[in-house]
């Protein structure tokens, strides 16, 4: 049939306009089968194409991908759309991978800012020190000359504390007098004052903290702090340092048990989320975020008169952002401030200015080039926040690892990592006197970062190590007789 066929096209082709020049061959297969052939040149082309080669081989190439895409989207290949939806999903679990890296990279970065800061800090203060040491070896001693007493009776009054250090005063010296009846005196820290005063005498009361309800009544001396109570730990190393507090004096719309609460670690800590009260604070539930127009530095901030205080990035800059309108009410240098590292508590973190409340109003902790590093304490006007008084003390603020303000007295806590420090110095802003104190303190989780006077709870707010915890305190009432 094969060569029936072929004859029949040889046939025609001899009919036709090139049948002088068909050709017919005939011959044996590589099979050694007999196979008759034959051909007919083109009357149009004057050679081949090339068969094969890269063109072709690149051809097909791009039809197999047109193929496969055209099966795509018509839905002709049943594992299509499951492939597309798989490539959605995975696409979206990178993405998310990547924005979380993203932010745990921002994070570790605000980290090492810090990490490096404390150890700059680290290395002004070991080199003061030496500096220090070489002095007082070079410093000759002075001789020793005993007190004498007078002969006439002696009335001791004015007594003035040692203005710094943080040695604590450990025991009591009795010297009597004429009449038989004896004052106690400090030992060799303290001084004598001027003499010519009418002797006092002091009755010491120790008396708890009233609550809220009262007024400003229960304002005294600090006689000792309670344990650690504590009331949430942070979800994430953003709340490894944080700051919370309440409104003393809340404003509407927000009440008087609304907690508040910022998470300070990160190079952009801007959320300051708030609680209903103390029991949804504990649940980690919020019902209201609210985002601050300028980032906050560090730990410092306060809560006063529906306001919240608090220091603005990279600057000396205070803001006062009125909690009901959401909007910046008012914006202030404080003058001559250090900032952003140049003198912060002994943990470091940019704790440069501590702005905080207490029965009295609003204070900012900080220090000045002036003051070389040691702490001044300053009382602001909660409306413009201009300094109405400044104070300045002995004690350097980087010497000690956080401080509170109780009724107009600046206490501060000797270290934030040691698990049983102590409160080792007070300075009374009304008689603008310091003194060493020893009031026992616990750092249950081994790294605070923030303490502050609660005044609407009459306790102390911490922040440690994640942790936020409250200490209940005891007051006392001095009153001469």
């Amino acid at each position: 049939m094969f060569l029936l066929l072929s004859l029949c096209m040889c046939g025609l082709l001899l009919r036709g306009d090139a049948q002088d020049r068909a050709a017919l061959w005939r011959g044996n297969d590589r099979s050694g089968r007999c196979q008759y052939t034959f051909s007919v040149p083109s009357p149009v082309e004057a050679s081949c194409p090339q068969m094969g080669g890269p063109e072709v081989e690149n051809l097909k190439a791009r039809l197999s991908l047109l193929e496969v895409l055209v099966a795509r989207l018509t839905g002709g290949d049943t594992g299509g759309p499951q492939g597309t939806g798989a490539e959605a999903r995975a696409q979206s679990g990178l993405q998310e991978a990547l924005n979380r890296a993203t932010g745990e990279r921002s994070l570790l970065q605000g980290e090492k800012e810090r990490l490096e800061q404390e150890l700059e800090g680290l290395q002004r203060r070991m080199e003061e020190m030496r500096r220090e040491t070489e002095r007082l070896r070079n410093k000759p001693c002075l001789p020793q000359t005993p007190i004498v007493p007078p002969s006439p009776p002696v009335q001791v009054s004015g007594l003035t504390g040692p203005a710094g250090g943080s040695k604590p005063m450990s025991h009591l010296m009795t010297r009597p007098n004429r009449q038989g009846d004896s004052s106690s005196l400090r030992d060799s820290e303290w001084q004598f004052g001027p003499a010519g005063f009418q002797e006092l005498k002091a009755e010491v009361t120790e008396v708890p903290a009233p609550d809220g309800s009262e007024d400003n009544t229960g304002c005294g001396e600090l006689v000792s702090v309670g344990e650690p109570v504590t009331h949430r730990k942070a979800e994430s190393i953003a709340g490894k340092y944080g700051v919370w507090m309440q409104d003393p004096e809340a404003v509407s719309p927000y009440g008087p048990n609304m907690v508040w609460r910022i998470d300070t670690i990160g190079s952009d800590v801007r959320q300051l989320f708030g609680y209903d009260d103390m029991e949804q604070l504990s649940k980690g539930f919020p019902s209201k975020v609210l985002l601050l127009p300028e980032l906050v530095e560090s730990t410092g901030a306060t809560l006063y008169r529906g306001s919240l205080y608090y220091q603005r990035r990279r600057s000396r800059s205070l803001i006062r952002f009125d909690l009901a309108s959401e909007s910046i009410a008012a914006r202030r240098d404080l003058p001559h401030a250090g900032f952003h590292g140049q003198f912060p508590y002994s943990w470091g973190g940019y704790t440069d200015i501590d702005v905080s409340v207490d029965e009295q109003g609003l204070w900012a902790v900080y220090s000045t080039s002036k003051a070389k590093g040691a702490i001044v304490i300053s009382q602001l006007d909660p409306n413009s926040l201009e300094v109405k008084r400044s104070w300045e003390t002995n004690i350097r603020k980087n010497s000690v690892a956080n401080s509170f303000i109780i009724c107009g007295k600046l206490y501060t806590v000797a270290s934030y990592t040691a698990p049983d420090t102590i409160i080792n110095y007070m300075y009374d802003t009304k008689t603008s006197q310091g003194k060493s104190i020893a009031i026992p303190f616990r750092n249950k989780y081994r790294y605070n970062s923030m303490i502050d006077y609660n005044v609407a709870q009459r306790k102390l707010f911490a922040w440690d190590n994640y942790h936020m915890v409250s200490y209940d305190l005891r007051l006392a009432r001095q009153q001469a007789i």
